[in-house]
């Protein structure tokens, strides 16, 4: 009977501990990211490597222009920039800079120009600014 006793308490204090932990448990709605859901004021998605163009007024990716790499001045540079061309006006997009730069051409063969910036092609392109060559590209 002893046993039958102690059985009994053992179980009807496990039923209780069991009921207080499932009354305790929080139901907070779980926030979920939502994938591509990172678009722009023109709606060009980051995520997805697109970026506005002025000069083409659209989503580029400009991974797909021409790659301008840091002039080697000593200094490592994880980071790329890129040139699109549409004309006589190429777009530059700088690691360095927020905004994109619209450069202009007046004939074939000549640089392209926006107050400090030039963009010379030879042996690929090479940009300057003040006349100190910043970046260079194929």
């Amino acid at each position: 009977m002893f046993l039958f006793l102690i059985m009994a308490s053992a179980f009807s204090c496990a039923k209780k501990v069991s009921q207080e932990n499932v009354n305790t448990t929080s139901k907070e709605p779980v926030k979920e990211a939502v994938v591509g859901a990172d678009a722009d004021s023109h709606g060009c998605k980051a995520s997805a490597g697109y970026t506005w163009s002025t000069l083409k007024k659209e989503c580029i990716r400009i991974f797909e222009g021409t790659k301008l790499s840091h002039y080697d001045d000593g200094k490592t540079y994880t980071t790329a920039s890129y040139v699109i061309f549409d004309g006589d006006k190429a777009e530059l997009f700088l690691d360095t800079q927020k905004e994109s730069i619209i450069l202009e051409r007046n004939s074939e063969g000549d640089s392209w120009v926006n107050g400090d910036w030039q963009l010379i092609p030879w042996k690929g392109y090479v940009l300057k600014k003040n006349g100190k060559i910043l970046y260079t590209g194929q």
